[in-house]
C-alpha cells in the first residue's frame, strides 16, 4: 500500500526556534526532497511574508521529478468573504496546483481564540475551500487541533470535516497540534473518522482523485474520494508513534519534517517515520532505491538548517549502529542481527565500533587490522594495545571520540609509529591585561638529527600562541601543514571537587581538505592537556599524508 509523504520542513519546520531559511536554502532543500521522492512539499505561507511569496515564484521554474509543491495558509477571517481575503489571494498567486488550508476543528478555539460562532467557523472553512476550487486549486484541509476537538466535542469536530469534504477538499488532515494525544487515542479517532467521513480508495494506488463539472457556468472539480492524513507534533515524544497508529487505522497521507524540526518540540521525524513504514511495516513511501539516501538527506537538511545534527537519531544518526560494549561488539561481528534491528545500509548508514576500556579485544581488533591485517585476536601486540588503552582511560582519556590519538597509540603498540618531529623546548609568556595577542610562545623543534627550528609567535592566549609557533616551525619541513586547520576545541573538567587542581580533558577536532580527525590530551594543567592534543593532531596529519588509512 502506498503512503503519501507530505514534507513540511520548509513551513512547519521553519517555525523551529533558531531556524531561518533563506530562499536559496529552501530551493536546495526542495531539490533534495524531490530527488528523494517525497510526494508533497509544503514550501511556506505566501500570505505571511514576502520571502515565502518570492520563493514560490522561484520554485515555479524548477523542473521537479516527483514532488508537488503546496502553498499553505488560513481560512478567510470571520465576518469576511473568501474572495476578499488577501491571504487567500496570495495563496492563489503563488501558482501551485495544490494548496493547504487550515481551519479550527476545536470548538474551544473557535469560541475563545478566533472568537466567532460555531456556524461562522463552518462557513469560513467551506467558503475558503470553495474559493480555492473556483480557482482550480486542489485542496488539502488541515483540521487544526482535531484530536483535542474530537475528544472535547466529537459532533462538532466531525461537522468541521464534513464541511471541508463537501466544499471540495480531497485530503483531510487530522492534526495533533498540541502534540499531546496518546497514540491509541489517535487510532481510535481515525477509525471513527474513516467510518463517518472518508470515502477511501486505498486499494487503488493511482486513482484520479477529482472529477470535473460545471457550477453556474464555471468549471469545477470535486473529489471522488476523500483521503485521510495525519499531522503530529512531538510535545509528548510520540509524534512518530501516533502517526504509525494513524496509518494502521486507515490514514494514507502523513505529514512530518526532516530531522523532526518544528515549533516547540518539533514534528514527526520523517527520517524515522519513513524508515519504520517502509522497512518495518512494508508500506511504500519513497522509491525503494532511494531509501539508502535517507541518512545523507538528514545530514544535508541539517546543514542547510544551520543546526547541529543529532547523532542519536534512530536509523540515520552516527550512533544508531555504533557499538561500544565488548559483548555487543563480539555479538554483532558474529551475527549482525543480534544487536542491530536492520541492516544499516538499507538507510544509507554504516556500523561502527568504539574502542574503550569496556570494549574488549573484539572492537580493538577491528581497528588494529587497519594497520596490521595479519594480527589475530591472541597477538601480544593486541593485548599490549588494549592494556595501554585501559591504563590511559584510567587516567581520564576517552578514545571513542578521539580516533586520531587512538590510531597513534595503536601504531606505537605495533612499533609502526613514526616520529616526524620532537619538541626540544618551549616557553610561554602571558601579558597583562589579557587582551588580544596577550600571550607569546617560543618553541624549538627538531626534525631529524640535524634540522631544527626556533620560532616565536604571539596568539590569543597560550594555546593559540603554541599552535601558531609550532605550525610555523614545522611548515619549513612539512609545507602541507599549512592546509590544516583546527575546527573545534572542547575542554571538560573531570573532577570538579578538585577545583582549579582538577584534571581536564581537551578534545581537538582538526581538518584538511580531505579528512576530519580528533585528538585528546589529559592533565591537571589545561595548557599541557591542550599541548598533548595539539601534538597528536599535527602528527596525525603528517601520518595521513603518508598514507595512513582514516576510517
Amino acid at each position: 500500500m502506498k503512503i503519501d509523504i507530505f514534507d513540511t520542513t520548509l513551513r512547519d519546520g521553519a517555525q523551529s526556534p533558531g531556524i531561518s531559511f533563506g530562499i536559496e536554502d529552501k530551493i536546495r532543500i526542495i531539490k533534495l526532497l524531490d530527488e528523494f521522492g517525497v510526494d508533497y512539499i509544503e514550501a511556506g505561507n505566501p500570505g505571511s511574508n514576502p520571502k515565502d511569496f518570492e520563493l514560490f515564484k522561484r520554485a515555479a521554474k524548477l523542473k521537479l521529478k516527483h514532488a508537488k509543491l503546496a502553498a499553505f495558509g488560513p481560512t478567510c477571517r470571520a465576518g469576511t468573504r473568501a474572495d476578499q481575503d488577501e491571504s487567500l489571494r496570495k495563496i492563489i498567486e503563488a501558482g501551485t496546483e495544490y494548496v493547504v488550508i487550515f481551519g479550527k476543528s476545536w470548538l474551544l478555539h473557535v469560541e475563545q481564540v478566533i472568537k466567532t460562532s460555531a456556524e461562522e467557523n463552518l462557513r469560513i472553512i467551506s467558503d475558503s475551500i470553495k474559493f480555492m476550487r473556483e480557482n482550480n486549486k486542489r485542496v488539502l484541509f488541515d483540521a487544526e487541533h482535531f484530536f483535542d476537538g474530537y475528544y472535547d466535542n466529537k459532533d462538532y469536530a466531525l461537522e468541521v470535516l464534513r464541511s471541508a469534504a463537501d466544499a471540495g477538499a480531497e485530503i483531510i488532515i487530522l492534526c495533533d497540534t498540541n502534540g499531546g494525544t496518546m497514540p491509541d487515542k489517535i487510532g481510535e479517532a481515525v477509525r471513527d473518522v474513516g467510518a463517518r467521513i472518508a470515502r477511501p480508495l486505498q486499494s487503488r494506488e493511482n486513482y484520479e482523485p477529482t472529477i470535473s463539472y460545471k457550477e453556474n457556468g464555471r468549471a469545477m472539480r470535486a473529489p471522488t474520494a476523500i483521503k485521510l492524513g495525519v499531522h503530529c507534533h512531538d510535545d509528548s515524544g510520540l509524534a512518530v508513534a501516533g502517526t504509525l497508529e494513524a496509518v494502521k487505522n486507515g490514514v494514507s497521507h502523513v505529514h512530518g519534517t526532516v530531522n523532526g524540526i518544528g515549533e516547540r518540540c518539533g514534528n514527526a521525524n520523517l527520517c524515522v517515520l519513513i524508515a519504520n513504514l517502509q522497512v518495518k511495516l512494508n508500506y511504500k513511501c519513497v522509491p525503494p532505491e532511494n531509501l539508502e539516501n535517507l541518512t545523507e538527506l538528514a545530514r544535508l537538511v541539517a546543514e542547510h538548517s544551520n543546526l547541529a545534527f543529532n547523532e542519536s537519531t534512530p536509523f540515520v544518526g552516527g550512533h544508531a549502529f555504533t557499538h561500544k560494549a565488548g559483548m555487543h561488539i563480539d555479538g554483532v561481528n558474529k551475527l549482525p542481527g543480534s544487536f542491530e534491528h536492520i541492516r544499516p545500509s538499507l538507510v544509507g548508514n554504516s556500523r561502527s565500533t568504539l574502542v574503550s576500556e569496556i570494549a574488549g579485544k573484539a572492537a580493538l581488533l577491528n581497528r588494529v587490522r587497519l594497520f596490521a591485517p595479519e594480527i589475530d585476536k591472541d597477538a601480544p601486540e593486541l593485548i599490549q594495545a588494549l592494556e595501554l588503552i585501559k591504563s590511559r582511560e584510567n587516567e581520564g582519556y576517552q578514545f571513542e571520540n578521539a580516533e586520531g590519538s587512538l590510531d597513534l597509540l595503536i601504531l606505537e603498540s605495533l612499533g609502526k609509529r613514526r616520529k616526524f618531529f620532537t619538541v626540544e623546548d618551549f616557553n610561554i609568556k602571558l601579558a597583562e591585561p589579557f587582551t588580544g595577542g596577550s600571550a607569546s610562545a617560543k618553541i624549538k623543534v627538531n626534525v631529524g638529527e640535524r634540522r631544527s627550528a626556533v620560532i616565536e609567535a604571539e596568539g590569543d592566549g597560550p594555546v593559540n600562541a603554541l599552535d601558531i609557533a609550532l605550525r610555523k616551525a614545522l611548515a619549513r619541513f612539512y609545507p602541507q601543514i599549512k592546509n590544516m586547520k583546527l575546527i573545534d576545541y572542547k575542554v571538560r573538567v573531570l573532577d570538579s571537587n578538585a577545583a582549579t587542581a582538577a584534571k581536564v580533558r581537551v578534545l581537538i577536532e582538526s581538518a584538511d581538505s580531505t579528512h576530519v580527525w580528533r585528538t585528546i590530551g589529559v592533565s591537571t594543567d589545561i595548557i599541557e592537556a591542550s599541548w598533548r592534543a595539539l601534538l597528536d593532531s599535527l602528527e596525525y596529519k603528517l601520518s595521513l599524508d603518508e598514507g595512513l588509512r582514516l576510517d
